[in-house]
């Protein structure tokens, strides 16, 4: 993917440096009471305090950041303001607004105002704050231990977390939500897969659109794209994790149709043809 030398995203919010809820370098709370407890004492709290701070600055889990995963960071800054630029001018077109969602760069694991999640949990996306999550390590992931090699695997992956805000901001993903809430356990993953699927078609419709406005793609990265959506079906990841296939437990789709859709998105550009809820969509 071409993206060297174009705008990085201003709506990055990185706390890799965060460990347990305190800056890397702060006090935190427990310092504060122990300076407090000094000056009661008659000594000196600012000792303290720096004492404490460089303590911190070298045990609290500070994240020192490698030269490749700078520029993994500075890459995924370029993506979202690509997803930005092409929702901006699509929301335009529908009269409405674009609110550009934050992206939350963490390692290990991270507080949202959807709850507590680690690394393991993927890159996601929280409606109840408006950003995407992600764990930088997941690229490392993605490509060893589902195959998806590529700049563009990881930027289907994106512009896909990107696709379920535009649905949040479209009133879908609450629409949804609130059906569920009547459905058995059944019916309601597979709302969850109509919703994933769309976000597919989302992350499709955003490539088709990014490549006219910046000529991004280069040879191969369609194919890095689709092989990444079809690493992430559930069926291949059935297969992978306990040997067998169960559809009724599936949330995102097979990987025949993550492709579909995706390769949807991406050959039509039109928004119309998203419509995964549809009698036979799916």
């Amino acid at each position: 993917m071409r993206w060297k030398g174009r705008r990085g995203s201003a709506n990055v919010e990185d706390r890799r440096g965060v460990s347990g809820g305190t800056i890397a370098g702060g006090v935190g709370i427990s310092g504060i009471i122990i300076a407090l407890l000094v000056t009661f004492l008659g000594g000196d709290p600012s000792t303290v305090l720096e004492q404490m701070q460089e303590t911190q600055i070298n045990t609290s889990g500070h994240v020192e950041v490698s030269a490749e995963e700078q520029e993994l960071a500075e890459f995924v800054s370029v993506v979202l303001a690509d997803t930005e630029d092409v929702w901006e001018k699509a929301f335009q077109q529908m009269g409405m607004t674009y609110r550009p969602p934050k992206l939350v760069l963490f390692s290990g694991q991270v507080q949202s105002a959807c709850g507590f999640a680690s690394a393991a949990s993927g890159p996601f996306y929280c409606p109840g704050d408006e950003k995407v999550y992600i764990d930088l390590s997941f690229c490392e992931v993605l490509e060893k231990r589902f195959g998806a090699h590529g700049d563009f695997a990881i930027a289907y992956v994106i512009a896909h977390e990107v696709g379920h805000h535009v649905q949040n901001l479209l009133g879908i993903l609450g629409e949804v939500q609130t059906q569920q809430r009547r459905m058995n356990q059944t019916d309601a993953n597979a709302m969850t897969v109509r919703l994933e699927l769309q976000a597919d078609f989302l992350s499709g419709y955003w490539a088709h659109h990014a490549h006219k406005m910046f000529n991004i793609l280069e040879a191969g990265d369609l194919e890095e794209a689709l092989r990444a959506a079809g690493a992430v079906g559930d069926d291949a990841i059935q297969m992978k994790t306990q040997g067998r296939i169960v559809p009724d437990d599936f949330t995102h789709g097979t990987s025949q149709q993550r492709m579909g859709w995706f390769r949807r998105g991406f050959d039509t550009g039109d928004l119309n043809q998203g419509d995964t809820f549809k009698r036979g969509a799916v």
